[in-house]
């Protein structure tokens, strides 16, 4: 027998221990072949007992060896709790349960840096459950039916010019136009995120695509999502369906080979471009694909070969932003003859409100947008330190730069988009609401929708494995016996029900404050139980 060191690792200064009743077992290996994480292994196990088989008591001494489950005591193949044992065994013979003792997390470290999905955990009082929605019409200003009345729930992805700039005259009494004004796409104020193919399994994003459809063509609701880096497949975008995505270009510049050579087959033009110089998750770091997650159809689709993609937190070729103005928002807008609205998404920051003001000021109008995200959105590509210290909550950054456009008179030009942490808590419709009475006109969200899908990743370090490639749920993966897993038709219908429910809580929130169309910077129509946070934001502060 090999010796047994004290500085071994076992099984109890893991995360997860297996809790296994052999006496259930009828070993049909239903749960080894579905850990995805090969944390679970059959082992032989030896046995002395003592049995009796005659009429009259004869004890007899006997050593048998019987297969039983093991758990591995191994910092790389260990359990992460996604339950998937628990769910496909027939006999309730085996379930992952959480370890009060855990030493991983020390022991990870010698490892290298921890990476996980999931949300961060040191931000978990967020700003916006400090805020309620406390004008409430009756009297003065009777309120609306949220049943019966119809509501305008539509915001503007485009340069919005003032009255003063709009390109008419009158001539002869008729309304003349003298030259183009920006492109305005009007869109529903819930913008499915960018995640890439790579990042998410075929199945995965086939289901947000098919939801983002069937919304737009059943449900007349003019949801948009955006495709991530990486690119597109060449018959989407060749399709009448690119209408309803939002094409991005990222630091890593991956997909655009594909993208730029479709442009003269496409039969529609997109939704928009979306320019992402940063995500507010993890600023510093930039995404990262492992190789493990980089199959053939992700290779075809990036132009690259099997290796870890790592995507710049910023574009290498910008160093300020009227280069950034001048080199990719008038070249995007060129490419597609200046139909399509061009944006930015940044990571939210203390420097946000400058960014957004050189936008506003830009000579040429062709800024369509202002993305900014927050350091609670969820990502499966950041090191766990970036995730938890590096960023800036989207509350404030929405509300500082709506009040710098409103002192310049240019509030609502160049529509402003938040994400980060909106549905946290588990009503993103409300959270959308006071975002837009803050000065947004509109939100974004991606982790809500991967939960839809059935991921099982949570704040408290439940699976959390996205960046691995061996999502247990085929949701993060590459791998095709994992992929098979999800089932689109299902996931596509949670993710309609969801938005439907969304659309629905909106106009109930939307009817007591009288406002038909959406409220964008009333902020009068919420208050705080937060003296510093009503301090910060301008509104009434209650107790």
């Amino acid at each position: 027998m090999e010796a047994v060191k004290t500085q071994d690792v076992s099984v109890n200064d893991l995360s997860w221990k297996i809790e296994y009743h052999a006496d259930r077992c009828t070993m049909c290996g239903s749960c080894v072949a579905t850990c995805s994480f090969k944390a679970i292994e059959v082992k032989t196990q030896a046995q002395s007992i003592v049995v009796s088989t005659d009429s009259q008591p004869n004890p007899e001494h006997r050593h048998i060896a019987r297969p039983i489950i093991t758990q591995k005591a191994s910092l790389t193949d260990y359990c992460r709790g996604c339950g998937m044992c628990e769910k496909v065994c027939p006999n309730n013979a085996i379930r992952p349960v959480r370890n009060v003792d855990t030493r991983q997390v020390l022991l990870s470290k010698d490892s290298g840096p921890i990476k996980r999905g999931g949300r961060t955990n040191l931000n978990a009082q967020r700003t916006l459950d400090s805020i309620v929605v406390g004008r409430i019409s009756q009297m003065t200003d009777p309120s609306l039916d949220s049943a019966r009345h119809t509501f305008d729930i539509r915001s503007p992805l485009g340069r919005v010019l003032s009255p003063k700039e709009l390109p008419f005259r009158l001539e002869n009494g008729k309304m003349v136009m003298d030259h183009k004004a920006p492109p305005v796409n009007w869109i529903y104020p819930l913008i499915f995120s960018d995640m890439s193919i790579g990042a998410l399994s075929t199945r995965a994003w086939e289901a947000v695509a098919l939801a983002c459809a069937y919304l737009n063509e059943k449900c007349g609701l003019p949801v948009r999502m955006s495709s991530g880096e990486g690119g597109m497949p060449v018959k989407l975008m060749e399709s009448d369906y690119l209408k309803y995505f939002i094409l991005q270009i990222a630091s890593g510049h991956f997909g655009w080979n594909r993208i730029i050579k479709a442009i003269p087959h496409m039969v529609t033009d997109p939704a928009g471009v979306l320019i992402k110089i940063g995500q507010g998750a993890k600023p510093g770091d930039g995404g990262l694909l492992p190789a493990a997650k980089v199959a053939e159809h992700v290779q075809a689709i990036r132009g690259v070969p099997k290796a870890t993609l790592s995507s710049p937190p910023n574009h290498q070729g910008l160093y300020s932003i009227e280069e950034s103005v001048q080199k990719m928002h008038l070249s995007l807008n060129a490419a597609f003859g200046f139909r399509v609205p061009v944006a930015i998404k940044c990571a939210a920051s203390a420097t946000s409100v400058s960014v957004y003001n050189n936008l506003l000021r830009d000579p040429y109008k062709i800024c369509g947008g202002f993305f900014l995200d927050g350091i609670q959105g969820g990502t499966g590509a950041a090191n766990e330190v970036s995730l938890d210290h590096t960023g800036h909550p989207v509350v404030s950054k929405i509300r500082d730069c709506y009040n710098a456009a409103v002192k310049q008179g240019l509030q609502g030009q160049i529509p402003l988009y938040g994400g980060g942490g909106i549905g946290l808590t588990g009503n993103a419709a409300a959270d959308a609401f006071k975002m837009i009475c803050l000065g947004a006109n509109g939100v974004f969200v991606g982790k809500v929708l991967i939960q839809l899908l059935g991921c099982v990743g949570n704040e408290h370090g439940r699976c959390n494995s996205c960046n691995t490639g061996k999502c247990p749920m085929g949701i993060c993966t590459q791998d095709p016996r994992l992929v098979k897993r999800l089932d689109v038709d299902k996931g596509a219908q949670k993710i309609v029900d969801y938005v439907l429910a969304f659309d629905a809580e909106l106009r109930k929130l939307m009817a007591p404050i009288g406002n038909s169309s959406l409220p964008v910077g009333r902020s009068d129509a919420l208050v705080s139980t937060d003296k510093a946070i009503a301090d910060k934001l301008g509104i009434q502060y209650v107790c």
